[in-house]
């Protein structure tokens, strides 16, 4: 079982290397990372895989997105999340792994419909620690009710999570015992937490059935 932050944002979009950033989530306690925009490798035993992540207004542009070639290169493409309706689209798209950004959408924006579509293709919802950290007041709480309503739907349906530091920086990285206090803020069990941070190494095998729960 591989533990994964599951998207950093190396150099030059961030401020560090993906080398350093790469040693920094040893130090942490991860197995593996997701680099956006990154070729992927293996630095100090942790192994890099490579990120895209794709910002459209409307499921066509999604659409097209996916044939470019750095997006096929991609082991992870995650899809920054909108509307309803564009979410209960894009989870059906087969490219698609991971719907982020969930935390900036109106309430409900992902529901049972889009949760059943996930859970069936095995494309996961993203938990970024980068809202809990650094937003405050009614932004941060904000955030944390969108992610318990995510669980609630998640214990439901049973689509996978992923949770990320988002981090631009070694110094905005967290360790895994940091993550688990922060997703207790929700609701997030310890057992949750782990299977979260093992869900890359799922996703990124060949596809095989997901079990839905009623």
């Amino acid at each position: 079982m591989k533990i994964t932050d599951a998207c950093v944002h190396p150099y030059p979009v961030g401020d560090s290397t993906v080398a350093r950033i790469a040693i920094e989530a040893a130090e942490l306690g991860f197995d593996s990372i997701v680099a956006i925009g990154d070729d992927g490798g293996r630095y100090h035993g942790v192994e890099v895989l490579r990120g895209a992540v794709i910002g459209a207004a409307a499921v066509k542009e999604v659409l097209r997105r996916v044939r470019e070639p750095a997006v096929r290169r991609a082991d992870v493409v995650f899809v920054d999340a909108g509307d309803i309706s564009f979410n209960r689209a894009v989870v059906a798209v087969k490219e698609v792994n991971v719907i982020r950004s969930i935390h900036a959408t109106r309430r409900n924006a992902f529901d049972h419909v889009a949760a059943r579509t996930a859970a069936e293709r095995g494309v996961a919802v993203d938990i970024s620690m980068a809202p809990i950290v650094h937003l405050r007041g009614t932004k941060r709480q904000r955030a944390l009710q969108r992610y318990a309503d995510i669980l609630s739907l998640q214990r439901r349906y049973g689509f996978p999570l992923t949770i990320s530091s988002d981090a631009r920086s070694i110094l905005r990285q967290r360790s895994v015992r940091d993550i688990r206090g922060l997703c207790a803020l929700f609701g997030m069990t310890g057992a949750e937490v782990t299977e979260a941070l093992s869900s890359i190494g799922r996703i990124t095998e060949p596809h095989r059935p997901v079990r839905v729960v009623e």
